[in-house]
């Protein structure tokens, strides 16, 4: 089992916009009163430099254009809809917002067929959207694929119940807890589990000062240490900055890198990345404006592919 990849699929977007359907529940979106056609042309200006700061490490990175008669805001987010795994099983899942839902394109998965790879079995768990009942991929879960655990953030985008069913399925120890967020002095759940954590090779960047219940955090951390995961810890300012959001991926000669936003870097420590880089490199990007308007980062806009090759 591998717990990184070389292979990352990206869509990019054609209506990048302020999604409004899904700001009811991300704090993390802005409405800066940007005209569309301009979001949209920052968001592919900051998607290609992004992808091409990728491919020069050496990351194949597979890129799908979204499709203009959709009206899909946040394709560009797309491992939300959908998960690769080593012996061949992709997983669909259930969106929260009603127009997120067309994302989910069958061409999209006969690309990343005809780019090698070999799709055995899908395990669809759409249906549950019938039920208001939703688990929102590698948003909602984060994967440690080599100890088999599903890491996952209680939301109205991440049902326990549903949370269960993919760990049955996948064969995955749920770990399971709420992260919360401070908004207009409340706190509230984090939308994502990957907005405040993440987990490499053997390291994890995680915020336990998101997780409020102590016994749930104390078991979070049981977790990570007993799988000899340096544990890196992040603060909820930069959380804000999206420092959570961040993964870990392989480049050319077998190098390691953590891909990150340049929001997140700049928020960093210099303790932070020193520690980080006793592991792997860091790779990072600007992504002003798919952050502000998008509210996800750099970790959303990759769909890892695990599948085997043909």
């Amino acid at each position: 089992m591998k717990q990184i990849t070389n292979t990352i699929v990206m869509i990019r977007p054609v209506q990048f916009r302020l999604n409004e359907q899904t700001a009811v529940n991300n704090y993390y979106q802005e409405d800066t009163g940007i005209q569309q056609e301009d979001a949209n042309t920052k968001a592919q200006q900051e998607f290609d430099t992004f992808v091409n700061a990728l491919k020069d490490v050496g990351v194949d990175v597979i890129v799908i254009n979204d499709d203009p008669g959709n009206d899909t805001p946040d394709s560009i987010f797309p491992n939300n809809w959908m998960s690769f795994h080593e012996n061949g099983d992709v997983g669909l899942y259930p969106m929260f917002a009603v127009n997120r839902r067309r994302e989910r394109r069958p061409e999209v998965l006969d690309t990343i067929e005809a780019s090698g790879f070999e799709i055995k079995n899908i395990i669809d768990y759409t249906i549950a959207e019938e039920e208001d009942i939703f688990l929102e991929g590698t948003g909602s879960l984060v994967l440690d694929r080599v100890h088999r655990k599903a890491y996952c953030a209680l939301s109205a985008r991440a049902n326990e119940e549903l949370l269960i069913e993919f760990c049955e399925d996948f064969e995955y120890t749920p770990v399971i807890f709420v992260a919360y967020q401070t908004v207009d002095n409340k706190r509230l759940p984090i939308y994502h589990t990957n907005v405040m954590m993440g987990v490499g090779e053997t390291f994890a960047i995680v915020c336990l000062d998101c997780v409020d219940d102590k016994k749930e955090r104390k078991n979070l951390v049981n977790h990570l240490k007993n799988d000899n995961k340096e544990i890196i810890t992040i603060t909820e300012d930069q959380v804000n900055n999206f420092a959570g959001n961040m993964l870990q991926v392989a480049g050319s000669g077998d190098k390691r890198y953590l891909v990150m936003s340049s929001a997140a870097f700049k928020s960093l420590t210099k303790d932070q990345i020193h520690k980080i880089e006793k592991h792997c490199a860091i790779l990072h990007s600007d992504l002003n404006t798919i952050e502000t308007l998008g509210g996800g980062s750099a970790r959303c806009m990759m769909a890892e592919v695990f599948l085997p090759r043909k």
